[in-house]
């Protein structure tokens, strides 16, 4: 599996941008605490990213893939 090859499956897709706006909007409505909040910002916007562009580069180099390549 090479960097950058789709390996996100719908589901999983789905999830990651819910998650990523869900982040994103806890961190907009000042949910979080200062020192966290970064940290909350950076993993919404990789949850989004990853589900938006179906790449996870994390499950490339794990050798791991969600997509469902049966048909």
């Amino acid at each position: 599996m090479n960097i950058g090859e789709k390996n996100v499956g719908t589901v999983d897709r789905v999830v990651r941008i819910i998650v990523g706006i869900a982040f994103l909007a806890g961190f907009a409505l000042n949910m979080v605490a200062a020192p966290l909040s970064y940290l909350v910002v950076l993993i919404g916007i990789i949850a989004l990213v990853t589900g938006a562009i179906g790449t996870c580069p994390a499950y490339s180099v794990i050798g791991i893939s969600t997509l469902d390549t049966s048909g």
